[in-house]
């Protein structure tokens, strides 16, 4: 490993520095001790991996129908995913795409590519093919590993490349559905190339890239935000410290591992020596099965996720004699569904985050006394987003251009603001976007919240209008540039829609052109056309839309008319 870069005279530093530089040493007799091979490691949440399989090699790691696999055969896979990658021409800092369900090719992902020092990229499996062609040529992809079932998306974006990357296919046994293979060589038949001994180390700078993910933002195409490797880790232990998450934990994967990388619990739950089980689809009747032969303990999901096991008929249902732990993020749940739940035998635990904050934030740390309230008063606390991870430096509520607190009222509306080590390292080739995310020393993360006496933060409004629906971001600007293109379309304007499914869904409001007609279904499939069907309005309501003197349509008023339909 190579040594960190130390100043010959730290004295003369500290005087040139900056008051404002945190990186200048210790001064007086302290200034000479600096880091060193025998007292600094850059931190990587990759070693997490080697440490549990020299503890416990037996233990099964990852469970997939009838695959098994210790935490041996896990390690040395990783190993040889590395080894094939560099083999193919694969170099450090590099980016290896994945298109990839909840399957082992994709837990070995998050450590082989890491391993050998390139940046991972998890992709959206529900996005069309235009914006897997953009990922792809934005994040410079050398590789693409892809499940078949997404065949009809990666193919058609394949095309639109200047220049193909490497595609390796996974052909999964659990999967026997449609989709044919895009590249030359099986996923199995890859790593089989890789050897099982590949010499590995950890980054020289744990501030370099691990991670690419793609979030939607307010314009058509997403931003690419990029995690360093010290981060991830810290998020990762801060996802065992929070929850929190015990010893050799049962992880079923509801959440997708494509989201903000599993919110870091592929690291998570290895760092504990954990299980994996994974999960193509999210299925009640299979969710309920698994919790029974595995022991499940632990897992993520979208609120949707919730009402989806709420709602499941009695024949899917499964009892259990344990209870079993859930982390939910976006919509709060009501408190039936939280009711309905706690009587399936799971405790829900609310949290929020983004993806540029590496997955969850903050969490609602149940109180002493909340589980003596009535339902309906505990449900409204504990579908609050809460309080800062124990891995947050900095988490605060206030004006986004004073950056002054705001009152602990409940009532006073300010920006949800962060800082500290697991804030992205910035957006990929964008500057400026990165620059004014990060203004006045503070992540701005443009969600608007109110910060309650005991210090509790609940969000009230998305300042980019972003609509998550079923955990997933949806960008209202980017679904009215497609009601746009309709030739019947004069305005448009997209909100969010409360979704007892969803959480929330697009809600349009189209003005027509004089003496055109459109219906609502006419709307939806020219949506659908022209977007991931996931972003396509779930609704839509005809007639003049209410604007400002300027032209400027009146949004807080279209909210407030969807809240009523």
């Amino acid at each position: 490993m190579a040594k960190p870069k130390v100043a010959k005279k730290p004295g003369k530093v500290l005087r040139k520095a900056k008051k404002a530089d945190i990186r200048r040493p210790a001064g007086g007799a302290f200034a000479v001790l600096r880091p060193n091979e025998a007292n600094f490691a850059s931190l990587t949440p990759v070693s997490f991996l080697p440490r549990s399989a020299e503890i416990h090699p037996e233990r099964i790691a990852v469970i997939h129908g009838a695959r098994r696999y210790t935490y041996r055969q896990f390690y040395n896979r990783a190993r040889q995913l590395a080894s094939a990658l560099a083999r193919a021409g694969i170099r450090p800092g590099e980016t290896v795409s994945v298109m990839l369900p909840n399957v082992p090719a994709m837990v070995e992902a998050h450590y082989g590519v890491p391993m050998l020092g390139a940046v991972l990229n998890t992709i959206n499996t529900r996005l069309d093919a235009a914006t897997v062609a953009y990922i792809l040529q934005h994040g410079e992809a050398k590789a693409l590993i892809t499940d078949r079932e997404f065949a009809a998306q990666v193919g058609p974006a394949l095309t639109k490349l200047k220049k193909r990357p490497l595609v390796i296919d996974v052909d999964d046994a659990v999967y026997s559905g449609p989709g044919e293979r895009l590249g030359k060589i099986e996923y199995e038949d890859f790593i089989a190339k890789g050897d099982p001994n590949f010499a590995w180390t950890p980054p020289a700078e744990e501030s370099s890239a691990i991670a690419l993910n793609y979030t939607s933002g307010t314009t058509g195409n997403p931003k690419g935000v990029v995690y360093h490797h010290r981060g991830t880790f810290l998020e990762s232990v801060g996802n065992i410290m929070a929850w929190p998450l015990p010893p050799k934990p049962v992880y079923l994967w509801t959440l997708p591992m494509f989201h903000c990388n599993g919110w870091c619990f592929p690291w998570s739950v290895v760092a504990m020596g954990g299980t994996h089980v994974c999960l193509r689809r999210v299925d009640p009747a299979l969710i309920f099965s698994m919790v029974v032969e595995h022991g499940v303990t632990h897992m993520c999901g979208a609120p949707t996720v919730l009402n989806m096991l709420v709602s499941a008929p009695a024949e899917q249902r499964r009892k259990f004699d344990h209870v079993v732990d859930i982390q939910t993020g976006g919509s709060p749940p009501p408190a039936k569904v939280i009711k309905g739940m706690e009587e399936l035998g799971f405790r829900v635990t609310h949290i929020y985050g983004m993806t540029e904050l590496q997955g969850p934030s903050t969490l609602c740390v149940p109180q002493d006394g909340w589980e003596k309230l009535p339902l309906e008063e505990r449900a409204a606390l504990t579908a609050r987003q809460g309080v800062r991870y124990p891995v947050v430096e900095g988490h605060m509520v206030a004006d986004p251009k004073s950056l002054k607190p705001v009152p602990r009222d409940g009532k006073t509306i300010g920006e949800i603001m962060v800082r500290g080590n697991t804030v992205m390292l910035g957006y990929l080739k964008e500057p400026k976007a990165t620059a004014d995310t990060f203004r006045n020393g503070w992540m701005h993360t443009g969600d608007l919240a109110v910060e309650h006496p005991d210090g509790y933060v609940e969000i009230k409004d998305r300042a980019k209008d972003i609509i998550i629906s079923g955990g997933e971001n949806i960008s209202s600007v980017e679904v009215e540039i497609a009601l746009y293109k309709h030739p019947a379309v004069q305005f448009a304007a997209v909100v969010a829609r409360p979704d007892q499914k969803w959480g929330e869904t697009p809600c349009a409001f189209v003005q027509l052109k004089p003496g055109t007609n459109a219906t609502a279904d006419e709307i939806i499939a020219f949506c659908r056309d022209h977007l991931a069907r996931f972003k396509a309005p779930k609704s839509v309501v005809f007639g003049p839309l209410p604007m400002t003197a300027t032209g400027k349509i009146q949004k807080f008023v279209l909210r407030e008319r969807a809240r009523a339909l």
